[in-house]
């Protein structure tokens, strides 16, 4: 790639996110390193610094966006949905939607998924607007909310939905790490579509 000499406002930190989020996307977050961002942007490496501190940041900055593709494919989901017979059958299958959304984003982005929840390590950023979708929701928002259609529903009671989300949150993720992860990764497609539906089922149950 022929090294760019000029760059507009802002153009740089784009394209260095870019190269960060491709690299995400090969192979997780251990190959986003921001000496090869910049190669693949066509800068000398200290061009950098002037829009990532370190490598973390520039790390950071690409989990965000893995993040909010995350939300984007479950917001997809919700989108497809038929019209409901009540608000019961609505806010289940909008909560189901959420866990379909994460489970096909994961397998269709392993890596990119995977790099998703690398940093940061707690629930800082869960509700930061750089990991939202669409709807201005991040992935653990739209968990939250459509545990909240639950109980307006009348589906969940009250004192149930009190930290439902790590309950399915937990259940879905560790699936999809699995899946993707794990050695449930040499399973049919088939096979893994059923067992999905299963554990969506688990925790409809179980809520």
């Amino acid at each position: 790639m022929p090294p760019r000499t000029t760059y507009r406002h802002g153009d740089l930190r784009r394209a260095l996110l870019e190269a960060g989020t491709a690299m995400a996307r090969e192979g997780g977050p251990e190959a986003v390193v921001l000496r090869e961002a910049t190669r693949r942007a066509g800068v000398a490496p200290n061009a950098a610094y002037r829009h990532f501190a370190d490598r973390q940041a520039l790390l950071a900055a690409v989990c965000a966006v893995a993040q909010t593709q995350v939300a984007i494919a479950m917001e997809t989901e919700q989108s497809t949905l038929p019209p409901a017979a009540d608000h019961a059958e609505a806010a289940r299958a909008r909560l189901r939607a959420i866990g379909v959304g994460y489970l096909r984003f994961a397998q269709s982005e392993p890596e990119l998924f995977r790099t998703a929840f690398s940093v940061p390590l707690d629930m800082t950023d869960a509700a930061a607007p750089n990991r939202a979708g669409p709807s201005g929701l991040t992935p653990f928002q739209l968990l939250s909310s459509a545990l909240d259609g639950l109980v307006e529903a009348g589906v969940l009671s009250r004192e149930r939905r009190h930290g439902a989300e790590f309950l399915a949150w937990s259940a879905v993720h560790g699936l999809a790490t699995l899946e993707t992860q794990g050695p449930l990764r040499m399973l049919g497609d088939e096979f893994r579509e059923a067992i999905g539906q299963r554990v969506l089922d688990m925790i409809e149950n179980g809520l």
